[in-house]
């Protein structure tokens, strides 16, 4: 990293440590607020016994002086300034370390506004996943597509979907073409999340399970995230296709709004459309 590139960091890093200090007042950690402060929030003195290092270590990191943290000490005064996970990943970014591991198996309930936007979307099958790719809020019309509600709750996952449900394969036309691409794009997001039990396990058993995710996991592609096009054949109606593409909806969970949209001027996007009208 260019020099002007590190002390621009350093500086940034400063300002925000000063900040996020001054904002914390000495009752939010167990201290006694007194009467003789002079500068509003924690004292350095007293951030830097928090978080288990000399006052001089401590001030030089506030002065923008070119040191290096250790993980262990980024931890500490995450925990003692009290950052939010935000707060956390923008703390190891400026101080050059890598950010600390996302959790893939995270559910949680999507916001109000993004669950109106996937309401809205009356015509395009849409919903939402975490980075272990569980589907985690949907709309009727990704119901119709892929039959999500339908399913055990361990089982809403795309994954899981692509390669171990039967009419699923069926119905992606072009299955042996477009399942290496999905995989690849897979592999990204289980790279980011290396100590999840529970997306490792899911891998085990989808080895277990379909010898084709088998033989593609152990080639090790990459992939960048999946987006384009890609069609399915319907019972109602036959083939459709549909332009697809992902948008993050949520950074701090890992959250992914995964959005189809029927191919226009196409007698079965009509077709598609009109059923989904139906209800």
């Amino acid at each position: 990293m260019p020099p002007r590139t590190l002390e621009r960091t350093r500086h940034e890093l400063a300002d925000f440590l000063r900040q996020k200090r001054e904002q914390l007042s000495p009752e939010a950690v167990g201290l006694p607020s007194g009467s003789r402060r002079r500068t509003p929030g924690l004292r350095r003195e007293e951030v830097a016994a928090l978080a288990g290092v000399g006052l001089t270590w401590y001030t030089w990191l506030e002065q923008g002086r070119e040191i290096n943290a250790s993980v262990a000490f980024l931890e500490n005064l995450a925990r003692v300034l009290q950052l939010d996970a935000a707060g956390r990943y923008h703390l190891f970014l400026l101080a050059h370390q890598r950010p600390p591991v996302p959790v893939g198996h995270q559910w949680c309930q999507v916001s109000l506004l993004v669950q109106r936007l996937l309401d809205d979307l009356v015509l395009r099958p849409a919903y939402v996943m975490n980075l272990s790719w569980d589907i985690i809020a949907w709309n009727p019309a990704a119901q119709r597509l892929f039959a999500i509600g339908e399913r055990p709750a361990e089982e809403r996952n795309m994954l899981w979907m692509l390669f171990a449900d039967p009419q699923l394969n069926e119905r992606l036309l072009e299955w042996e073409a477009q399942a290496p691409q999905i995989l690849a794009s897979f592999r990204r997001d289980y790279a980011r999340a290396p100590e999840d039990e529970v997306m490792r396990q899911r891998v085990q058993a989808l080895e277990r399970v379909s010898p084709p995710f088998r033989r593609l996991w152990r080639q090790h592609d990459i992939h960048g995230r999946c987006q384009g096009r890609r069609s399915f054949t319907l019972p109602e109606i036959g083939p459709v296709t549909f332009d697809h593409a992902s948008f993050i909806v949520d950074e701090e969970n890992h959250l992914r709004l995964v959005m189809y949209s029927a191919l226009p001027d196409e007698p079965a996007s009509a077709a598609f459309e009109a059923l989904l009208r139906e209800g």
